[in-house]
Order: C-alpha cells, then sequence, then structure tokens
C-alpha cells in the first residue's frame, strides 16, 4: 500500500542558531506542493535577519500561511484543525523545554503541544552544543511523549563539498522523518553510477 504525501505541515521557526533551516525546510517543502502554517518566534526573527541574507517578510512568503506567535487563537492552536504534523527548525532550549513541559505560553509551544495530544508527527530540530544533563533530559521527556529529536548533526558519508550541501543533508533527514521523497543526498550506500 502506498503512502500519501503529507498535505498540510506546522512549521516553527524559533531564536536559534541556524535559520537556515527553517528556509530551506519552506523552499523544499513548497518545491512539493506542501501547504505549510508558518510560526516564527521573535527571537527567530532577529537570527533569520543575522544569520541570513532574507528579510523576515521573504521567508513569510515562503509559506502557505503565517501566524503571529502570540496568537494563541490561530486555527494550529486547535486539535481540531487537521495537520500531518509540525516541525521546529531550528528549536531552541527554550522551546523544547515548553514542549516537554506541556507549557504552551506561545502559539510555537501550544502548536506542537496539540500535535503531540493528537499523536501526530512532532520534529524537534534542537540546535545547541554542548549539552547539558537538562537539555539531554528535556529532550528525552520530549522523546517519551511522541516528539522526534533530529538534531542538526552533519553526516560525511555523501562527501558534501559546501555549506547547502550540510544544510540540505538534515533537511533530507527531516523530509525523511514526514516521508517525503527528495534527492537531496545520497543515502549511505547508494552507488554514484548504478
Amino acid at each position: 500500500m502506498k503512502k500519501t504525501a503529507p498535505k498540510r505541515i506546522v512549521v516553527g521557526i524559533t531564536g536559534a542558531s541556524g535559520a537556515r533551516y527553517g528556509v530551506r525546510i519552506l523552499q523544499c517543502l513548497r518545491e512539493r506542493a506542501i501547504e505549510t502554517h508558518l510560526i516564527i518566534s521573535r527571537a527567530g526573527r532577529q537570527v533569520i535577519e543575522l544569520e541570513t541574507d532574507y528579510r523576515v517578510e521573504e521567508v513569510e512568503a515562503l509559506a502557505s500561511r503565517t501566524y503571529n506567535d502570540s496568537d494563541l487563537a490561530a486555527p494550529v492552536a486547535s486539535g481540531s484543525y487537521r495537520t500531518d504534523g509540525m516541525m521546529v527548525v531550528p528549536c531552541t532550549m527554550k522551546t523544547l523545554s515548553g514542549v516537554a513541559n506541556s507549557y504552551a505560553g506561545n502559539l510555537i509551544e501550544r502548536a506542537a503541544d496539540v500535535t503531540l495530544k493528537e499523536q501526530r508527527r512532532l520534529v524537534l530540530v534542537v540546535r545547541e552544543t554542548p549539552l547539558h544533563k537538562g537539555h539531554l533530559r528535556l529532550m528525552a521527556m520530549a522523546a517519551d511523549m511522541g516528539a522526534q529529536i533530529l538534531p542538526p548533526i552533519p553526516a560525511f558519508y555523501h562527501r558534501p563539498a559546501t555549506i547547502e550541501d550540510l544544510v540540505d543533508q538534515t533537511i533530507g533527514k527531516i523530509l525523511d522523518a514526514f516521508e517525503i521523497d527528495h534527492d537531496l543526498f545520497k543515502p549511505w550506500g547508494e552507488k554514484e553510477n548504478p
């Protein structure tokens, strides 16, 4: 039985370093005609401006719909609004803490909590290093509730030559988590010339 690709995904971008991951996942989802509902935290807006050549408005234009992070009445704050899951790319430790402790202090945390309670896929691209025991505990708590923890840790078996190659490998792993086809990197064991 063939699985159908997701049609509607919530994307959160928080203030962790790595805003280009959030931008790139939106580009890839748009290329695949997947409806995206974007929430950018206040700190996420700052990091986009600091780390990328994009303006926040350009990033928002990549999404099907955008919401203010303080809008707890947005459709994605309710389990009755059907989605195929959510990804937080990148995810700060603060957001991870909110998710792990079911503290919905903003729309990103509330949408993530809804995603978990409705038993939908939640991928948290946690971006921090080094990690202390509290960070690890929060990751374990979120994983125990059903979240997938997917830190952007580079792999080298696909022989990356650019920063974009490294970013695309992580984006490919996120797409894999949602069972979305891509050709962003060659999987382990796949030969160059079949």
